[in-house]
Order: structure tokens, then sequence, then C-alpha cells
């Protein structure tokens, strides 16, 4: 499509970002056949230099023609619709601006592995050179007979044959005397998990069929195992609703033979299904406690708060109850159709944090961390795009979620340092990185702590963010009493370094004396990274 200008046409060009770390986003020009499709977010293939491809993100579509240089087409269109939307772009931009990376830097931290496309070397076979191998060397010999039977070739597997992984001079040789030429192929990654399903056929979809097939049809009763197969089939279609052949092969403890039978006869059929990766629960919002006064109180200054500063930090003490507040919070949200992010800086946390929001909001919770395999990560980045998902409690990662609807981020424990990406970049911070991506969408942000980091302490007080205090634990429960031991001041006999204070010593012993347990925490072993053996050199692992 182009359209008439001033009586010059006006091509459609694409500002696009590549995964690496490069002074500046490049253009490249939209072919006609592409512009209808093309939107921004979307992933398109492109050559970088001679050989090199790269899938890159559309940012921008516009009209302006670079001045020093003739943009190169896009090679390919490589989605129907946007991975990423407008919200996730300007976040990218604000990243790359703020903690001084390029954008590229942040595409590549943002997205899963399987959705950055890689590209590989396809060294193919020249049809024209013919099958006369004798001006070929030994290397160039092996690689060409190769080449011969399977037509084409990656650089991993010509290292294979060659035993070696310096191989571009032998395929460079090659190409030289026209025996094979090379191209770059970009390969999809992402492979969806596909499930093994058994239906039963049409014809016996009515119960007269079936009963008349049960009692009459002489087949089956020449088949013993094959009539034991049906009927476990029937007893798990009624109870489970749907049949996968593993399950009903090792429920009726039959073999892949006895159901193909079944299969060759036409009374069932099997059918191949994209199945997720991860099993979700029912969809249900159960809220089964009630708020004491004090957390009621928070809970309204919370949300007092919240209509004058889109920020609120709420610190209180351990155990005063702020989860039970998060979960109020996320109730209301969910009930008017938006998305929640919930941020923990530590994947050991999400664990003990998700058994309490299953309980409440079931399916509607997913898990987001850098610990799920690439597969999952691509599932779970979809169904957040297509709102399937409304709550995602996850590290800091999560915060590049494509979320379509944010009403609300909550940010736990927000002091840990663990929100903090140092290596490599963007060297973001999870947190505020939240409260950025929470402005674009008009969310709310929840800071939660029972020792709030210093720079959000000092905001709420100046009155950028909103503050609400809860300061009384849940039951009025006491917190454990601290003493704080001058190491200094312990005598010590013949100069030897005093491990234990008599009061820890004298704690210790009461303890098990009462037969419990104890745990004591060391804040560090120092600064040797591991210990080494002098005489032998062993290091000792766990």
């Amino acid at each position: 499509m182009r359209l008439t200008f001033a009586g010059q046409a006006r091509l459609l060009y694409a500002e696009v970002i590549i995964p690496l770390a490069l002074p500046r986003n490049y253009t490249w020009a939209v072919p006609a056949e592409m512009q209808e499709k093309l939107r921004p977010g979307c992933r398109v293939e492109v050559n970088l230099g001679k050989n090199k491809k790269y899938a890159g993100i559309v940012k921008r579509l516009h009209r302006d023609k670079p001045e020093f240089f003739e943009p190169k087409d896009i090679l390919n269109l490589l989605d129907a619709e946007p991975v990423v939307f407008e919200e996730q772009l300007r976040l990218w931009e604000w990243i790359a601006g703020y903690y001084m990376c390029s954008e590229g830097e942040v595409m590549a931290a943002a997205l899963p592995a399987h959705f950055k496309l890689s590209s590989e070397t396809i060294v193919v076979y020249n049809e024209e050179y013919g099958e006369d191998f004798s001006d070929l060397d030994h290397d160039e010999f092996l690689v060409a007979e190769a080449l011969l039977l399977k037509k084409e070739l990656r650089i991993s597997e010509v290292q294979q044959i060659l035993d070696s992984s310096h191989v571009y001079p032998v395929i460079s040789r090659m190409i030289a005397k026209k025996c094979c030429y090379v191209w770059e192929a970009l390969k999809e990654t992402y492979t969806p998990r596909r499930e093994s399903y058994v239906l039963l056929h049409p014809q016996y979809d009515q119960e007269e069929e079936l009963e008349k097939l049960l009692n009459e049809d002489k087949r089956l009763q020449r088949a013993e195992k094959q009539m034991e197969l049906l009927l476990a089939y029937l007893h798990l279609l009624r109870t489970e609703g749907e049949v996968t052949k593993p399950g009903l092969l090792s429920k009726a403890r039959a073999s892949d033979t006895q159901l193909k039978g079944l299969v060759d006869k036409e009374i069932l059929r099997v059918e191949k299904r994209n199945v997720d990766r991860i099993s979700w629960m029912p969809r249900d919002i159960r809220i089964d406690f009630e708020l004491s006064s004090i957390q009621q109180t928070a809970l309204e200054a919370v949300r007092a708060s919240l209509q004058e500063k889109k920020v609120c930090l709420l610190h209180g003490v351990t155990s005063s109850g702020k989860t039970l507040i998060y979960i109020r919070l996320i109730e209301e949200m969910i009930r008017q159709g938006k998305q929640v992010l919930y941020l923990l800086p530590e994947i050991a946390l999400t664990s003990q944090v998700i058994r309490r929001l299953q309980k409440h909001f079931g399916g509607y919770i997913g898990i987001y961390h850098s610990r799920f395999s690439q597969n999952e990560r691509v599932e779970i980045w979809n169904k957040v795009k297509n709102e399937e998902l409304r709550i995602v409690l996850g590290a800091r990662s999560s915060v590049f979620l494509p979320f379509r609807d944010l009403g609300l981020v909550i940010c736990d424990e927000e002091q840990d340092p663990s929100f903090k990406q140092y290596e490599p970049a963007p060297r973001y911070n999870g947190r505020d990185v939240a409260i950025y991506y929470a402005s674009v969408f008009g969310a709310d942000v929840l800071l939660g702590s029972a020792t709030p980091s210093l720079e959000s302490y000092f905001h709420a007080q100046s009155g950028k963010y909103g503050k609400v205090e809860l300061m009384q634990r849940y039951g009025d429960v006491h917190l454990p009493a601290i003493e704080l031991v001058d190491m200094r001041a312990v005598p010590r006999k013949d100069k030897n370094r005093v491990t234990f204070s008599p009061q820890l010593g004298e704690a210790i012993q009461s303890a098990l004396d009462r037969d419990r347990q104890v745990i004591l925490f060391q804040n560090r072993r120092g600064y040797a990274p591991y210990q080494v053996c002098s005489a032998c050199g062993w290091i000792p692992q766990c």
C-alpha cells in the first residue's frame, strides 16, 4: 500500500528494537504486502549486517525516510497479533533512559527466551556441483559426502562430522569451490506441549448405539481385553469428562496394541491437542476471614490514601496481618475485572504466599519467575496477555509481563535488596519499575514492609506517597524480646575468642533442658568464598 502526498509516493517505515546493546534503534522499510498487517509490538525478521538475521519488535511505524542510508526491507512478519503492547514499549523506553542502557538490552531481559528467535547458519549443498569430489581435501570430502545425503547441515552438525569446533575455514573453502553455500535461518524455539486424548467414535454418541455395541458386537465379545479397555474408558469419561491416552492405559492396565485394535475397529479415536504445561485450579473467589478492627481501619485508610496519591506505603509490624489487607484489595480489583501484580523479592517466598492466595482466588492466580522452564514462561506470558490470568505472583522479572488492564501493584517487603538487578543490564530495581509501570495504566501501588526502605519512608514523610501504619500484631501477640550483647565486654579466658555470650549459652541450655530445638543464624562466614585443602587442593561442597 502506497499513499501519495504532494505528488510523491511515501513508503512506510518501521523502527525496530533488536535484542542487542545497539547505540539506537534502526529503521527498516515495510514491504507493501505487510503494510496492512504490521502493528507496533509485533515481531519481525530483519537482516542486520550482511548475513545475521534477528527477530526484532516493531516500536513504531512512520513515513519519514532516513536521510543518510537506504533502509533494507523487513524480511518476514512473525506474529499475527502483537507480542507486547504499547504500555510495555513505553516501559522499555523509560527503563533504557533511567538505567542508562539500550532498549535492545531491556527487550532481551523482558521477553522469554522462546520469543527471541535464534539465528543459525545452515550449510546447503549446491546441486550444480555434481558428485565429483576429487578436488576436495579430506575434511571437505567428509562434509560434502554428508551434504550429498542430507542436502543441508547446521554448523553444529559440521563440527560433529569433523570432530572440531574450527570448521569455518573448511566451509569457506567449500564455498569458494562452489560446492555449497550458506544461509541464515531463524529458528522458532517454543514448542507447545501436545497430549493424546481418547474420544468415542461419533457413531456411538447415542446411548442406543453404544448399548448395542456393548451387548451385540461380536468383535468385542471375542476380544476380552479390548472390552475391558472400552469399559474403563467409559468409566473415566463419566467421572472425569476427558480421557487422556496415558491415563486410560494406566487405569485399564492395557497396552497400545489393545487401544489400536479399538481405533482400527472405529470404536475409539485418538486426537492430539495442545495442552498447558502448568495445571490450573478452578477460578473462584472465597474470602473466609474477617479483618480485625485495627486491620479494617488500616484497609479504609489505604483506600482513602490511594484516592489522593497513587502510591501508598503500608508500614506494618511483623505478623500484623498485612497479607489479609492485600487479599481484600485484590478481591476488589478482580471483581472490577482488573489485573493485579503481586511482587515478592525472593522466589522462595512465592511457594509460601501462593498457597494462601490460591485458597482465596483459585485459578485466577499464576506464578512467574526465572525457575520456570522457558516453555512454561511463554504459556504464562500468553495467559497474562489474553487476560486469562488476573493475578500474577512473581519476582522482579514479572514487571515485564504484558498486562492489558493493570489495576493494582502490591510490592511486599519493598525494602529488600533482591528487587535490584545487578548483572547484566538493565540494572533495574523491580519496585521502582513497578511504580512507573503502574503509572502507565493509572494503577494503584501499595508498598508493604515492617522495615521500610529509607527512600520509600522519605517519600511517605514528605507527602509524595501516602502512609498507613499498622503497629499492632494480629491477636495482640507481643513481639519477642531482643537483647543486644556487647561481646567486647564479655570476659575471656586465655585470650581465646568467645563464640557464645553467657546469656546465649544459658538460653540454649534452657531450651535443651526442655527438649526444645534451637536455630542459630550466622550473618556471614567471613570473606573466604570457599575452603580448600592446602595438601591436596580438595574443595568441600554442599
